[in-house]
């Protein structure tokens, strides 16, 4: 599935990859208005569980007021209880293509997390059709965050700060109880506040168990870990928290520079392929669309980039960057990127990485010599 048409510069070049929607599945829920009316009324639609689902008319308990969002699981439409007139939106799976035990795991997964104040609410009430599974959410009408970040551009450092220690929480809740949500991307990210003070998590269809088997079966977007790439189609993959802290490294470079870091996270890619050997410490410069960063988030990045999912942090670790500058200003970048090819800027950007291998730059040649060759050796 092509997600994204872009030129293949030289690595040297500034990659300009464009920040389109990934074809994906929208799910836009809208609004604060809670359903504690609806949940007095015997006769709206109610479910203690998804087990036990009532066989209902939709238009006959809500008033239908259009899609906010389609997708081949489905569609989420913006509907009106008839029974107490609240706004909420409800999430339609058909079922040809739905199983009844993937709905009830969506469902019961979304509502057993919703208490958290960042992830979306998802009420009582769940029922079936003649041809759908449904279930109601909360309503948002501010949309998703997609929305809200301005292609090649992106949004400020405080608001992109405001918003990660939000998603970071809601993941850090979701890890705790050994889930992982597996979709993390601004289009299941909910902006209920203008100043992004309140945002929510949204879209369980995806999540699982923290080391359950699944097996691959649709394409990669940008947000995918490389070990998910990599997997052939019906291959089986362990799910890992560590995916969602992959997601949530790219989702910050999204949000801060208006780009995609790549495509795919695929050695294939020319801008993975680029970050990769700087990651891996093949190359002393750091690839041209990351020298924006300051040296201290270019720590979390590559932490949370790290291609062997267990080597990858926690969402936790995220609280040490929170108050550090994440941003260059633009005279330093531009120092950065022209002094980036200097000899001098190679050879200090070498005692670093020496440095950080316990190899001290200031001690006899021939020591120091010795001690490179036997780091080498070991790489």
């Amino acid at each position: 599935m092509a997600l994204l048409t872009t030129p293949s510069p030289a690595p040297e070049s500034n990659a300009n990859t464009n920040f389109l929607r990934p074809n994906s599945s929208l799910f836009n829920s809208e609004s604060d208005e809670e359903l504690l009316s609806v949940k007095s009324k015997s006769r709206s639609p109610r479910s203690s569980t998804s087990e036990n689902l009532q066989m209902l008319s939709l238009r006959d308990h809500y008033e239908i007021n259009g899609d906010l969002g389609k997708g081949t699981y489905g569609k989420v439409v913006q509907a009106v209880c008839k029974e107490t007139g609240t706004k909420i939106a409800l999430k339609i799976l058909p079922k040809s293509s739905t199983k009844l035990r993937d709905f009830q795991r969506e469902f019961n997964i979304s509502y057993y997390l919703s208490p958290h104040a960042n992830i979306v609410d998802t009420y009582n009430v769940a029922f079936e059709t003649r041809a759908s599974y449904v279930f109601a959410l909360e309503y948002a009408p501010l949309g998703d965050l997609f929305d809200s970040i301005p292609p090649q551009i992106g949004m400020s450092e405080q608001d992109t700060k405001t918003v990660i220690r939000q998603l970071a929480s809601a993941l850090e809740f979701m890890h705790s109880k050994k889930l992982v949500h597996r979709d993390i991307k601004p289009e299941n990210i909910l902006v209920m506040a203008p100043d992004f003070s309140r945002v929510k998590l949204m879209d369980f269809g995806m999540s699982r168990r923290d080391g359950a088997m699944v097996r691959k079966t649709n394409g990669s977007i940008p947000y995918t870990p490389p070990e998910v790439c990599e997997a052939v189609r019906n291959e089986s993959i362990q799910v890992t928290t560590g995916a969602d802290v992959w997601a949530l490294g790219v989702l910050l470079f999204c949000m801060l520079t208006g780009n995609f870091p790549w495509e795919n996270a695929d050695i294939g890619d020319i801008y993975f392929k680029e970050f990769i050997l700087w990651q891996r410490r093949k190359t002393t410069k750091v690839p041209s669309q990351w020298r924006r960063f300051t040296p201290r988030i270019l720590k979390f990045f590559r932490k949370t980039l790290e291609i062997k999912p267990h080597r990858r942090s926690s969402v936790k670790e995220l609280a040490k960057y929170a108050n550090d500058p994440w941003l260059l200003q633009a005279t330093e970048i531009g120092n950065v990127e022209s002094d980036s090819g200097t000899e001098a800027e190679q050879v200090d950007h070498l005692s670093i990485m020496l440095r950080d291998h316990g190899i001290e730059t200031r001690v006899d040649k021939r020591l120091r010599d010795r001690r490179i060759s036997e780091w080498l050796l070991t790489l």
